[in-house]
């Protein structure tokens, strides 16, 4: 199985050796990783230069954006100028971050979940960062929830759910449209990797306001988008972040971005979302 893999990086010279190192010494070698050195201003591209040189398969394309910390669209138009350096010649296609350290069986265990169920769209392992010298399952991993640091597509998955769109919300949206098309989702609890950066570490407010836009684009609805601020404002610590969530969506009614699902799909992720959280209740409940 034929795995393509593209990182977008930004100033990650402290970690993209890792990451490759990590990708090097896989059991199943990918066929293809591009790293987009994304305006980095440090020495990001004289190490994947140096990992480059000497593994045919590593390469890298060098992009041009700013310097503004804008959580979905910078990372995935990154993502863009690694893809148009690919061909088509692969079965998954993989956005990994540049400050992950994945097990060796990584690729192999994927390929192993991918080659058993021709149904199944996306598969990962599970995040997990340093605390007190002991690595710990990150707050936000979730069994039924692929993290955007991570993501692995089966290629007919991922040119029907329209491929990845550049916006806040797209690690979300991707899984939703996975399953309004009928594909399965496996999250792997035996692949432990190492996430070196903890998610949202240089989040600003504007970015935690899309969060709120994001919700609003996904077609979640009012009581969808409370629900869903409040709980991950819970997981953060922080009442300020459901104050930002909930007026990033009412700016976003008011100014009414493009959505971006249609109203059909609105339909079945609104009802997948309930659905999901009366199981979660019940099973609580027993």
């Amino acid at each position: 199985m034929d795995f393509y893999i593209i990182i977008p990086a930004h100033n990650e010279q402290d970690t993209i050796g890792l990451t490759l190192d990590s990708l090097v010494n896989q059991t199943h070698l990918p066929k293809r990783v591009i790293v987009v050195n994304d305006n980095s201003t440090d020495n990001t591209e004289d190490i994947i230069e140096a990992f480059a040189s000497k593994h045919a398969w590593i390469s890298l394309v060098n992009s041009k954006s700013s310097n503004e910390h804008l959580p979905g669209s910078k990372i995935i138009n990154a993502f863009y100028k690694g893809y148009e350096a690919l061909d088509d010649s692969y079965d998954v296609i993989c956005k990994f971050d540049a400050d992950l350290i994945f097990p060796n069986n990584y690729l192999e265990q994927l390929a192993n979940h991918f080659s058993s169920d021709n149904m199944l769209g996306m598969a990962s392992g599970f995040c997990y960062i340093k605390k007190n010298d002991a690595w710990e399952l990150e707050n936000l991993t979730r069994k039924d929830h692929i993290r955007g640091a991570l993501k692995a597509y089966r290629k007919a998955c991922f040119n029907q759910i329209g491929k990845l769109k550049p916006s806040m919300g797209w690690d979300t949206v991707d899984e939703l449209l996975a399953k309004y098309y009928g594909w399965k989702i496996v999250t792997d609890a035996s692949l432990k990797v190492k996430h070196l950066k903890p998610t949202g570490i240089s989040y600003n407010k504007a970015s935690k306001h899309m969060q709120g836009e994001a919700m609003y684009k996904m077609r979640y609805g009012f009581l969808i988008t409370l629900i869903s601020a409040l709980k991950l404002a819970y997981k953060k610590h922080s009442f300020k972040l459901f104050l930002d969530y909930m007026n990033g969506y009412f700016k976003a009614k008011r100014e009414k971005p493009d959505f971006l699902v249609t109203k059909d799909q609105g339909d079945f992720i609104r009802k997948l979302r309930w659905q999901g959280m009366i199981n979660r209740k019940r099973s609580k409940l027993i």
